[in-house]
């Protein structure tokens, strides 16, 4: 992923009603959206929008031309094409959007849009006449062939109940058995009431004449003249995207039988997946046009309002660290527990890099890890050999650890304690005191932690620190925190003359991955100090 990749607040994947609903009110809310559309509407065959109250009759293509309009009024970004990809991003809470040429955008919340495919029955004729002659919604398109002889193609259980409704509109209508069960007497009964035929045998064809509607052919000789056709398809929501995302389709049922595939969501369309909504017919499929752009429109604000909820909280964490607040102490245990529980997952899961390269070389003995996390350097060092004893402030991160140690297999090799070094440091000495990146906003002294380390440090021992330079240059006045250099770090330990030697005290830089998912350089510095007397 390039570090360049765009970044969006949302990623609205599809642009019909349900999508451009989002779009519209997420960029009334003021956040960026981006919407991303292949221009091949489901209803692009129908003459008009049908029960859209001040737009009855539109078009589609000028309702959703209009609609685009709209959004793009209030900021909303456009791109032509479809998504190839769609992933999560580690660390939680972004995802990588990939467009079909290659294109990369990364988005802290999703609005998937895809809307659905029907499938409809295979009949010669049936491709042309889709949308115009041949229809499956009477509250569609019921009104424009009122008073016409129509067909109902009977495919599944529901298809009496369908001729039954469609017989509101028209006192001539057949139902055709083709595939479906035969009706049991009361269904019969109930079908001669309302003056609907039935006819028997499978339907081989439709049949046209200057481009239209003409008749139904029903096994070689009958042909039953017919103007317009109702069918049931299968409604099968677009899945391509789901796998990436971790979601999965599941049978959306009516009156007990199954009539298709939706992804699920609650009613704002949220899915199971933090970050990711759904809305309009990939989630409801017999959601009309106005219903889909409500549903778009509930699902603009329930992302808006998550993201609210994120932004409330980074607020709270950047207030703290600015030294405003007067509550909990800065870096205290409840600052700790807050950001852990943040995600299911801070950290990467891997040890630091140059504790690993650092290490490697060393002989394993008694190791203590200061403000070891959720564990990955500690299970490292015990992997490896080493007896560790390993300190962090936070509860929430030391019972992470604790699982993490106990799938590798190493959790009789560590010894985890939920200690503040700022009010107290753990007796005894170690071959190896690691302090990898013992930052913390607030008061806790880092020079005295750091001096109580060494002092920790048994002869011929290691004391390993790991720190930031500077700020992370994707937070704002980053340039203006100043950390000390590998050199001030030295001097801070006040390391007695000829007891130690300082085997690397420089700074380095790395590639990290910034919260929106892009890769930054920052600078880092390493000090590694050995004591060579007691």
């Amino acid at each position: 992923m390039s570090a360049y990749a765009d970044r969006y607040d949302v990623v609205v994947i599809g642009g019909g009603a349900a999508g451009l609903g989002g779009a519209l009110t997420l960029a009334r809310a003021r956040r960026s959206v981006l919407v991303v559309d292949g221009g091949e509407p489901r209803n692009a065959p129908a003459e008009g929008v049908h029960g859209y109250p001040g737009r009855e009759g539109t078009p589609p293509a000028e309702l959703l031309a209009a609609a685009r309009a709209e959004v793009a009024g209030y900021g909303g970004a456009f791109a032509d094409g479809t998504v190839a990809s769609a992933t999560p991003l580690p660390g939680g809470g972004r995802f990588l959007v990939v467009r079909d040429d290659g294109t990369e955008v990364v988005a802290r919340r999703l609005l998937l849009a895809t809307g659905l495919v029907d499938e409809v029955p295979r009949l010669p004729g049936i491709d042309l006449l889709w949308g115009r002659d041949v229809l499956h919604c009477p509250y569609c398109h019921g009104w424009e062939v009122r008073g016409t002889p129509i067909g109902v193609l009977a495919t599944g259980p529901l298809a009496a109940h369908q001729a039954l409704l469609w017989r509101q509109w028209s006192d001539d209508v057949t139902l055709f058995l083709h595939t479906a069960p035969e009706p049991d007497d009361e269904t019969y009964e109930r079908l001669a009431a309302r003056g609907i035929s039935v006819v028997d045998g499978e339907v081989t064809a439709l049949e046209v004449a200057d481009g239209r509607l003409a008749g139904v052919r029903v096994g070689r000789e009958l042909v039953v003249p017919r103007t317009a056709l109702a069918i049931a398809p299968r409604f099968t929501a677009r899945d391509a995207l789901l796998d990436g995302l971790g979601l999965t389709t599941a049978e959306q049922t009516m009156a007990g039988h199954v009539v298709g595939s939706c992804v699920p969501s609650d009613p704002t369309g949220a899915t199971d997946v933090p970050g990711v909504w759904v809305a309009g017919n990939a989630t409801v499929l017999t959601e009309q046009v106005i219903g889909a752009a409500a549903a778009g429109v509930r699902a603009g604000a329930a992302i808006n309002a998550d993201l609210v909820t994120e932004d409330t909280e980074a607020a709270v964490m950047a207030y703290r660290a600015s030294g405003a607040s007067q509550g909990e102490p800065l870096g205290g245990q409840d600052f700790w527990d807050a950001r852990y529980r943040r995600s299911e997952r801070i950290w990467s899961g891997e040890p630091n890099t140059e504790m690993v390269k650092e290490v490697a070389g060393l002989r394993p003995g008694r190791a203590l890890d200061l403000g070891c996390g959720e564990g990955a350097d500690a299970v490292w060092l015990a992997a490896r050999g080493w007896d560790v004893t390993a300190v962090d402030i936070s509860p929430v991160a030391l019972e992470r650890a604790r699982a993490h140690a106990r799938d590798a297999g190493v959790a009789d090799r560590i010894d985890w304690r939920a200690a503040d070094l700022g009010a107290g440091f753990p007796a005894g000495t170690f071959d190896l005191v690691s302090a990898q990146f013992l930052h913390s906003p607030g008061e806790m002294d880092r020079e005295t932690v750091l001096r109580s380390a060494a002092a920790a440090v048994a002869p011929g021992g290691v004391l390993l620190i790991a720190g930031h330079s500077g700020g992370a240059p994707w937070e704002p006045g980053h340039a203006d925190l100043v950390l000390p250099t590998p050199a001030e770090v030295v001097a801070s330990l006040r390391l007695p003359e000829g007891e130690w030697e300082v085997e690397r005290c420089e700074d380095h830089e790395r590639v990290q991955q910034a919260p929106d998912g892009t890769h930054m350089v920052r600078t880092d510095n390493t000090v590694k100090v050995r004591r060579v007397a007691g």
